[in-house]
C-alpha cells in the first residue's frame, strides 16, 4: 500500500471532496487495462488472463495496490477462473469488461470497502487453434490477434503432399505460407509506421502507406491503427487535463490562503492596538494584568496562524511547480516513446523485407528444383483444396465453410482437405 508524501497529504486535506473524487477517477481511467480488445472477445477455456486490482481510498487520498489478488489466471476446464478470496468466478463466454466488474463489485462487497476497486483483465496468452487433415504438421498452434485459414496453415509447415518424393512441393508451399505470413506482418508495420508519423506530427489521420493500396486487408489494418491512435491521444489528454486541473485547484487555494492571510493581518493589527492602549493603563495603575495577559496570547494565536497560513501557501506553490515539471516530464517521455517505436518499427521493417525475400527465393528454387516443377505449378492453380473451420457457439459444436482469408478465433479447429488434380 502506498503512503502519502507530505505534499499528497496536505493535497488531500486542502482540495474540496468532489474536486479530488474527480481527479482521482480520471487518473483510474488513464491507468485503464492496456491490453483491452476491440470488439466483444468472449473468453474460453485455456485463455490466460493478466488481472489487476486497485483502489483508490478517499479517505486516505491514496491508491492501494491488491497485489494478493493481481496475477496470472487460467480459465480452468470448468470454464471458471479461481481468484483468492473470492473462489471461483464464471469466464467462459464473457468478456474480459464483465469479469473486471464482478471482480470490483465482489470484493467490496467481501470486504465491506466504501470504495469499489478498480479491476483490469486481459489477455495474457489466448487459448490454442488446432490443425487437422491434409497439413505438413496437424496439432495445436498458439492464436495471434489477426490469424486467418492460410497463416494458420502455414504454422503447420503448409499443405501435405500424399508423394514424399516431391519435396520441392512442401518446400514450396511452406515458404509460400512463410512469405504470406511475413507480408501482412510487413503490412501490419506499415500502417504502424504511419500511425506513428502521424502521432509525431500531431495529425488528424493516418495517410495509406502507398505499398498497400486500397484493399480491404489495408483498410482493416488502418481502422484498427487509427482506434489505437485515438485511444493513445485520449490517454496523453486525461493525463494533460487532470494535471492542469490539479494545478488550477492549487491556484485557487492560493489565492484562498492569500485572502485568510489579509483577514488574520487585520486582526493582528487591532489586537495589537488593543495591547499597546492596555501597556498604557497598566503604567497608569488603570488595567489588570489579566486583560493584559488574554491580549497577549491573543497576539500570539494569529501569528501562529499566520505562520500556518505562510507554510500552507508555500506548500500549494510548490505542488504547482511539480506539476509543471510533471507536463513537461509527460511530453518529453511521449516524443521519446514516438521515436524509439519509430525506430523498433523501421528495424522490424528491415527484418522482414529479409526473411520475406528469402521465402521467395526458396520458393523459386523449389520449382527449380525438380523436373515435374512446371507440372507441378500447373497442377496447384487447379488443386481441390477445401477449408473448413470447427467452432464452438454456445457450447455447440459447428462447422463452417471457410477461405484462406477467413479469420480464425482462439480454440477454432481448422480443418484442411486436398486433392491435387494429375496433368
Amino acid at each position: 500500500m502506498k503512503t502519502k508524501t507530505p505534499n499528497a497529504a496536505f493535497a488531500a486535506a486542502a482540495f474540496p471532496m468532489k474536486a479530488r473524487t474527480a481527479l482521482c477517477l480520471a487518473l483510474l481511467l488513464i491507468a485503464g487495462p492496456a491490453g483491452a480488445q476491440v470488439g466483444e472477445y468472449r473468453l474460453g477455456v485455456m485463455d490466460k488472463l493478466r488481472i489487476r486490482v486497485a483502489e483508490w481510498q478517499t479517505a486516505e487520498g491514496a491508491i492501494r495496490d491488491w497485489s494478493a489478488v493481481s496475477g496470472d489466471y487460467s480459465v480452468g476446464a470448468d470454464g471458471a477462473v479461481s481468484v483468492p478470496f473470492l473462489g471461483p468466478l464464471p469466464a467462459d463466454g464473457r468478456t474480459t469488461g464483465e469479469l473486471a466488474e464482478e471482480i470490483g463489485q465482489k470484493m467490496q462487497v467481501l470486504f465491506g470497502l466504501r470504495d469499489r476497486p478498480s479491476a483490469s483483465v486481459e489477455i495474457a496468452e489466448y487459448r490454442p487453434v488446432y490443425l487437422a487433415g491434409e497439413v505438413q504438421t496437424p496439432g495445436a498452434y498458439p492464436y495471434a490477434p489477426g490469424l486467418t485459414v492460410l497463416k494458420a496453415v502455414s504454422f503447420g509447415g503448409g499443405l501435405r503432399r500424399a508423394d514424399a518424393g516431391q519435396r520441392f512441393t512442401r518446400d514450396f508451399l511452406r515458404s509460400e505460407g512463410e512469405a504470406a505470413v511475413f507480408l501482412a506482418e510487413r503490412n501490419r508495420l506499415l500502417v504502424r509506421r504511419a500511425r506513428i508519423h502521424a502521432e509525431m506530427n500531431n495529425a488528424k489521420g493516418i495517410a495509406m502507406p502507398k505499398e498497400l493500396g486500397d484493399t480491404e486487408e489495408a483498410r482493416a489494418l488502418m481502422e484498427s491503427e487509427k482506434a489505437l491512435m485515438v485511444s493513445r491521444e485520449k490517454r496523453l489528454r486525461l493525463q494533460l487535463t487532470a494535471l492542469a486541473d490539479l494545478k488550477s485547484l492549487l491556484g485557487t487555494e492560493i489565492d484562498a490562503l492569500a485572502k485568510k492571510s489579509q483577514t488574520q493581518t487585520r486582526q493582528l493589527e487591532l489586537v495589537q492596538a488593543d495591547l499597546d492602549k492596555v501597556d498604557t493603563l497598566a503604567e497608569k495603575g488603570l488595567a489588570i494584568s489579566s486583560r493584559r495577559l488574554a491580549l497577549e496570547q491573543r497576539t500570539a494565536d494569529l501569528q501562529a496562524a499566520l505562520l500556518d497560513i505562510d507554510t500552507a501557501s508555500l506548500k500549494a506553490k510548490q505542488d504547482i511547480n511539480k506539476a509543471t515539471q510533471d507536463e513537461t516530464n509527460l511530453t518529453n517521455d511521449w516524443d521519446a516513446q514516438l521515436a524509439q517505436e519509430l525506430q523498433n518499427t523501421e528495424q522490424e521493417l528491415d527484418t522482414l523485407a529479409l526473411k520475406l525475400g528469402t521465402s521467395r527465393s526458396l520458393m523459386s528454387e523449389a520449382l527449380m528444383q525438380s523436373a515435374d516443377a512446371a507440372a507441378f505449378k500447373d497442377g496447384l492453380s487447379s488443386a481441390n483444396i477445401a477449408y473448413s473451420i470447427l467452432r464452438t457457439v454456445k457450447g455447440k459444436a459447428e462447422e463452417i465453410a471457410a477461405t484462406e482469408t477467413t479469420p480464425v478465433l482462439p480454440g477454432d479447429v481448422v480443418k484442411v482437405g486436398l486433392s491435387l488434380k494429375t496433368q
